[in-house]
């Protein structure tokens, strides 16, 4: 099993107060997770301030930063750690720039990167960026990945689809990395498919474990369908942590996070609310070991981006030690 962390690139407000991170904390935390045995350190994505975000901090704005300058700067100040993007919305991007960003970071820290892309979680956020657009947030992402693997192979892209042309448009570098790994981030079917058809892994959030378990198999199914190797998509989803003595205790510290809130601010995709504790890595040491052999049992080969919902950088960087410590992940000198 993998284990990497989520760095806070877009999470003040959301996951944690504000003000919360300086930018010297990220490459400490990057720092911190390669030192401790992680596999990699990932960037979320988002432009603009989420409204129900606004009305809890109404006078102080929240600092996003841009994730692949910061996963670039994180990638300068480590060796061995890989960095990744969970997620990068695609649709918010023009794909063939992401494509030139992406190789040149991929070529920079020397075949370090894994480009997760998705449609973004927040439909506002798109209202605020580009209130004009009348395409589908689904739609851009399909047509924009046939453009990331056109850019990423050929020696000149020519393009022309509904939404995005280019014509005799050569550009190098390629990615260090051949074939270059892409994961498909969401958790509906369209994900599911998109994931079998195109990824090299799938990096859903967090879902009750029985659906969890149910899509892995289909996505398992589609690929085989499809004529790909099942095993080569890998199963990477997203989950929280809290870690406390006691499950009891983990339980009252997770529900008292800005998490919660951020949960029901996008309770419109359909998670079961009621099972946030149960279906992710909250609760005492032994139980959290417990739920990552049983995640492991349905298939699961990646705990991805894991959040670590706080209050200061010093109780998240607690709290990625006491993970590490849990799971016997290897520290470094």
């Amino acid at each position: 099993m993998k284990f990497s962390v989520s760095l806070p690139t877009g999470f003040e407000g959301v996951m944690h107060p504000v003000p919360f991170v300086k930018p010297e904390d990220f490459v400490a935390l990057g720092q911190l997770c390669e030192r401790l045995g992680y596999h990699s350190a990932w960037g979320n994505d988002h432009i603009n301030t989420q409204r129900y975000v606004r009305e809890k901090f109404p006078d102080t704005p929240p600092a996003f930063y841009e994730v692949m300058l910061t996963l670039g700067h994180v990638a300068a100040t480590t060796t061995r750690l890989k960095v990744g993007t969970a997620v990068a919305v695609l649709p918010m991007r023009d794909p063939a720039w992401l494509a030139k960003e992406t190789a040149t970071l991929d070529q920079l820290s020397g075949g370090r990167l894994i480009l997760g892309v998705g449609v973004g979680a927040y439909r506002e956020e798109f209202a605020a960026w580009a209130p004009r657009l009348k395409a589908r947030r689904g739609d851009l992402l399909d047509e924009g990945l046939a453009v990331l693997r056109a850019a990423f192979t050929e020696r000149v892209l020519n393009f022309e689809g509904k939404h995005y042309a280019y014509r005799d448009l050569e550009m190098f570098p390629k990615p260090r990395q051949n074939p270059f790994p892409i994961f498909i981030g969401g958790h509906n079917l369209n994900a599911v498919e998109r994931a079998a058809r195109w990824g090299a892994g799938w990096l859903p959030g967090w879902r009750p474990w029985p659906e969890l378990a149910e899509r892995i198999q289909l996505l398992k199914r589609r690929a085989a369908e499809l004529g790909r190797a099942p095993g080569d998509i890998e199963i990477a989803p997203q989950f929280s942590v809290t870690l406390a003595k006691t499950a009891e205790a983990a339980e009252q510290r997770y529900m008292a996070s800005d998490l919660v809130a951020h949960r029901i601010s996008l309770n419109y995709t359909g998670r079961d609310l009621s099972q946030q504790v149960t279906a992710n890595l909250v609760g005492s040491p032994e139980l959290v070991r417990e739920k990552v052999g049983q995640l492991a049992e349905i298939g699961v080969d990646h705990c991805c981006a894991l959040m670590f919902p706080a209050d200061t950088v010093a109780e998240m960087r607690e709290q990625i030690e006491w993970f590490a410590e849990t799971m016997g992940l290897s520290a470094r000198a």
